[in-house]
């Protein structure tokens, strides 16, 4: 199929049928004003559209006059007296504010003989049209809609700043016009590219991060990104598109290249040409920034700041909102979100890369420079697209060094490529690795050259040992520099890092060339066929920092005298996936500090290799070595933080000096089935502690000090029966799990030691435990007791509990049911699942509804406490999608109930949740709308969709289905003062539909529902103890005199 020019194209194409349109009414000033106005931009060589046509219209706009709107550069509405009465000039004026809005055109709005506030607020003779209008389309739904925009067009157009005719000679008025119009067309439209793909969305977005707060105030709006993804292309499209809104604009471009060969002295004269049409000869940079700030100040400006990287640029060229004048922009691209930050600018957005079809629609533009393809191609550009990994710059590069050439001059080209980066590449990646500080960039290569094959945390630790604390900074500056992407579930911490492939690459060609022909000379090795030739031929050199080995080979050889690690001094991290050896790891340098060896190594050959002290080594890792029997003495290993030999499924022993590992924080023994006992611990500094599938092992080991620093343990599959009475010396223990443990008995000692070992305990989980009568003292904010099947009583729930989970509980009685469907336990803030009988929907939740659907209106504030129950009437756990006024609040900061990983239930349920419906607004990108509304005491539209997921076995797929045969019900907490009268449950705007709430898309309009996912992380991450699966007849009562979790699991009651 033919494939049509790129979808972009017009909107940022210079070319325009129309320079100017004119929309007036005929009666009024055809053969008047209007039409001297016509005959003076034409004899100025301005093209101008008139409406010619001056028989009777019709009711609609027709398509040639709907073109010419779409073609048109400049809109000019002529208000008089009786333009309002039309209503072919009002559709008109809402297809000219629709250009306005999405394609950026200027607006320029001329009042002849009528005062701008009457088209404002539709009073005097604009009143009286409008009132006319309405009388005549009361009964007509889709006319009142039609209406209400015109109002909206009426009062949006005369809010723009125009002319306004006066005594006084109309010729002088005309020429005052004709002179802006004529120094707007004479700035030229910036070139964009020649294939724009995909700038029409990513405009828009940065278009509405520009209208964002009050249009009288400057916004400044900073967009980051790395090199190649198209931020400055994205910056010249919005300059074309909105700069003819603006008294004077500017676009300086690769700032940073300028200002280091130019001076930011030439950069400020330029900015002074560009905006007032003056050369200036400044004599610093401290004179420029006055000037500027001077000359500015009153102008509505238009400023983009191409490819800043410093802040002296910024203090220079844009130094704070209060140098432009009410409603400037100022735009900034740049590499570096902290400069952004630093800067003071708030709203930033990052520029997303280029893929799918668009990606491929570039590629076969830039490659073919036509719309025909020959299908024999589409693997080799499926593999191109693939290679360039989003960035637009790379598309370009590949595709027009691949014009003309065969598919296998493309497979050919793409092999060296991915050998070797292509150099214009490689030197635009590498712009924001050359401006880090030395050691950043240290940190940097080792993520790229050599972080694959484990996970990040495992990473991180690995880094931490090389870099200290300082790693942190470090990480947030790369990330920061758009060389590394960081998400952040919780505070303070990383839960992944990513880079880019092609920076990724970038980082391995620096490395690369610190010696292109001489492996052994170069900072860091991965590459095995380097790797294989240092240790083979023993060229290995003290300029080796770190090796990264990942070879599938069963024996890996290196020199005879294996020594080919003896020469490499400085030495810092070896990691050995899969290598497997028969010698030569004993002249290890002691400059080590991680060691990784995974699956590597028989017993002889570890103790061989841990003879020596290595007093720098802060990592060891010996995970999946199958051989392994016997962990040797590590009593050289004094500053050891990290010991890991989880999954050596034959270890039978360990020596007794682990336990004497004064700096160790991180112990990991997983799934040592083998191991039946473990030495004394005296690790004071132990933060993290994991037996879990240790089968064979009987005792916990003996604690031989106070562990205050430890805060995890995992107990999950062992054969651990009782803790012992050294457990009290985990004082400071946060999060305990057991799993699979059979009859565990915690150790008998009084009230206080529980008080010792529980007071911060804020995570327990004991699943599928048979656990003993003794009590459990804790502070329980999340109680999950998921299939106790024999559960008959729930008594009490613990004072501070957010969620209870009681999934499968099939054998709860009614009066424990009706316990939990309690007013007061709700308005508590307590989210509840529980199956569900006969039970009918409490009375106190004041609306109820069936269907997959339910609704509320609120004005002046946002409902504090809102319940909601849901009986889903099937077998699955719902999803909730929220809408506020139409729009989609996502994302959730909460679960409904239970535990995501739940999807087929047993029977019905019932589902309690409490609506935060404050924090899922502030997620809403219009809370200042929302403001506005609040203050203007308009109703504003809640909605709750609820709809379950089914697999379809014809598509081998899940699909979502409506909960048609649900009941549902809301309760709204009543305050103080009125809160009846601001909470409603029917549609107040039944009779006019959609006419009010103009700051808004019509109140009961819906977006497509897309599914929401919340990950158990997210879920699950507040503190929750979870009793599980096993557990057999559990009471839960509450009384007055029992400590903490004894006031709800009595003594005496069977577990």
């Amino acid at each position: 199929m033919a494939m049509q020019l790129p979808s972009s194209s017009s909107s940022f194409s210079s070319a325009f049928t129309y320079q100017v349109f004119l929309s007036f009414r005929g009666t009024d000033t055809r053969h008047g004003f209007t039409g001297n106005l016509y005959k003076a931009l034409t004899d100025k060589g301005i093209k101008t559209f008139i409406d010619d046509n001056d028989l009777q219209r019709g009711d609609e706009i027709t398509p040639s006059l709907l073109k010419a709107i779409e073609e048109s550069r400049i809109f000019i509405p002529v208000f008089s007296i009786n333009y309002a009465t039309s209503k072919f000039c009002l559709d008109e004026l809402v297809h000219i504010i629709h250009c306005y809005k999405t394609k950026g055109r200027l607006v320029l709005p001329v009042f002849f003989g009528v005062d701008p506030t009457n088209v404002r607020h539709h009073t005097g003779r604009y009143g009286e049209a409008l009132a006319g209008h309405e009388k005549r389309f009361q009964n007509d739904k889709n006319n009142m809609e039609r209406l209400h925009q015109w109002k909206l067009a009426l009062t949006q157009a005369a809010n723009l700043s125009g002319y306004h005719s006066s005594h006084g000679y109309e010729y002088k008025f005309i020429g005052d016009i004709v002179k802006y119009i004529s120094n707007k067309i004479s700035r030229q439209p910036l070139h964009v590219a020649n294939y724009p793909v995909g700038l029409q969305s990513r405009v828009q977005h940065v278009k509405s991060l520009l209208d964002e707060g009050s249009d009288d105030g400057v916004h400044m709006v900073g967009l980051y990104g790395t090199g190649g993804l198209g931020k400055s292309t994205l910056g010249k499209a919005i300059y074309n598109f909105i700069s003819d809104q603006f008294e004077c604009s500017c676009f300086l471009e690769n700032v940073r290249e300028n200002s280091a060969s130019n001076k930011l002295k030439h950069l400020q004269e330029e900015l002074l040409l560009k905006t007032l049409q003056q050369k200036t000869k400044l004599g610093s940079v401290s004179e420029g920034i006055p000037y500027i700030k001077e000359r500015l100040h009153t102008k509505k400006t238009l400023l983009i700041l191409d490819d800043v990287d410093d802040m002296k640029q910024l203090h220079a060229l844009a130094g704070g909102p209060d140098w432009f004048g009410r409603g400037s922009r100022v735009i900034i691209t740049t590499r570096d979100k902290h400069l952004l930050r630093s800067h003071g600018i708030k709203s930033t957005h990052e520029v997303k890369g280029l893929y799918g079809t668009e990606a491929l629609e570039l590629l076969r533009w830039m490659a073919f420079k036509n719309n025909k393809v020959p299908s024999s191609y589409e693997d080799v550009l499926n593999r191109a697209v693939s290679y360039a990994s989003g960035l637009p710059l790379v598309l370009e590069i590949v595709g027009s060094n691949l014009f003309g050439k065969t598919i296998e001059e493309w497979k050919g080209t793409l092999d060296g490529y991915e050998k070797i980066p292509n150099k214009k590449i490689h030197e635009i990646l590498k712009v924001s690795y050359d401006a880090l500080e030395e050691e950043q960039q240290s940190v940097f290569l080792d993520i790229a050259c050599c972080f694959k094959g484990c996970g990040w945390k495992e990473f991180e630790y690995i880094l931490r040992a090389h870099y200290g604390h300082r790693i942190t900074h470090h990480l947030v500056v790369l990330a920061e520099k758009s060389l590394v992407k960081i998400t952040h579930p919780h505070y303070g911490s990383i839960y992944e890092l990513t880079l880019h492939d092609l920076i990724k690459d970038m980082g391995k060609e620096v490395v690369r060339q610190e010696s292109p022909k001489e492996p052994g000379e170069r900072s860091r090795l991965w590459c095995e066929d380097d790797i294989v030739n240092v240790l083979k031929e023993n060229t290995g050199t003290s300029k080796i920092e770190m090796i990264y080995m990942n070879f599938p080979s069963e024996e890996f050889v290196i020199d005879k005298k294996g020594k080919a690690f003896k020469k490499m001094t400085r030495l810092k991290t070896l990691i050995i996936e899969n290598g497997h050896f028969s010698k030569g790891l004993k002249y290890l340098p002691s400059s080590l500090r991680v060691l990784k060896l995974h699956g590597c190594l028989s017993e002889s050959l570890l103790s061989c290799s841990l003879s020596k002290n290595f007093q720098n080594m802060k990592v060891l890792t010996l995970d999946k070595c199958e051989y392994l029997t016997h962990i040797p003495d590590v009593s050289g290993l004094q500053n050891l933080e990290k010991f890991s030999f989880a999954y050596c499924r034959k270890l039978i022993t360990i020596h007794n000096s682990i336990g004497h590992l004064n700096k160790l924080e991180r112990l990991n023994a997983f799934d040592c089935s083998k191991l039946e006992s473990f030495p004394p611990l005296g690790l004071a500094s132990l933060n993290e502690l994991n037996l879990s599938h240790c089968g064979s092992l009987k005792s916990f080991p003996k604690l031989l000090c106070k562990m205050t620093n430890i805060k995890k343990i995992w107990l999950q599959n062992t054969s651990i029966r009782e803790l012992p009475s050294s457990f009290q010396n985990l004082s400071e223990l946060h999060e305990l799990t057991v799993r699979e443990a059979g009859m565990l008995r915690f150790p008998k000692q009084n009230d206080q030691m529980y008080s010792i070992v529980f007071s911060k305990v804020t995570k327990l989980e004991l699943y599928n435990c048979k656990l003993s009568d003794e009590c459990l003292p804790i502070f329980l904010k999340c109680l999950r007791l998921d299939n106790c099947k024999s559960l008959e009583e729930i008594r009490g729930i613990p004072p501070n509990l957010a969620r209870l989970s009681a999934i499968g509980c099939k054998s709860l009685s009614s009066s424990s049911r009706k316990m939990l469907l309690s007013q007061k336990l709700n308005e508590a803030g307590c989210n509840i699942c529980f199956p569900n009988f006969s039970d009918g929907i409490p009375d106190w939740f004041e609306h109820q509804s069936r269907g997959d659907t339910i609704s509320f209106w609120f004005r002046k504030k946002i409902p504090s406490n809102i319940s909601i129950i849901l009986f889903p009437g099937c077998m699955s756990i719902p999803q909730l999608y929220l809408f506020v006024n139409g729009y989609k609040c996502f994302p959730f900061s909460y679960l409904i109930w239970g535990f995501g990983s739940i999807e087929i239930l047993e029977s019905e349920h019932s589902f309690l949740f409490n609506l935060k419906l404050e924090e899922e607004i502030t997620h809403l990108s219009r809370m200042s709308e929302m403001d506005k509304a609040l203050l203007k005491t308009e109703w504003i539209h809640v909605e709750l969709n609820f709809i379950k997921s089914v697999w379809n076995k014809s598509i081998c797929d899940r699909v979502t289905e409506k909960l048609s045969s649900a009941q549902m019900g809301i309760h709204v907490s009543k305050e103080k003062s009125n809160a009846e009268e601001n909470v409603i449950f029917t549609d107040p705007y039944r009779e006019y539909r959609n006419t009010s709430l103009s700051q808004f898309e019509p109140p009961l309009k819906k977006q497509r529902l897309v599914e929401v996912v919340v990950s158990e992380t997210e879920i699950w991450q507040q503190q929750h103890l979870s009793l599980e699966s096993g557990m057999q007849n559990l009471v839960l009562t509450e009384t007055k005199e029992a400590p903490l979790l004894d006031r709800f699991l009595r003594p005496g009651n069977h577990l």
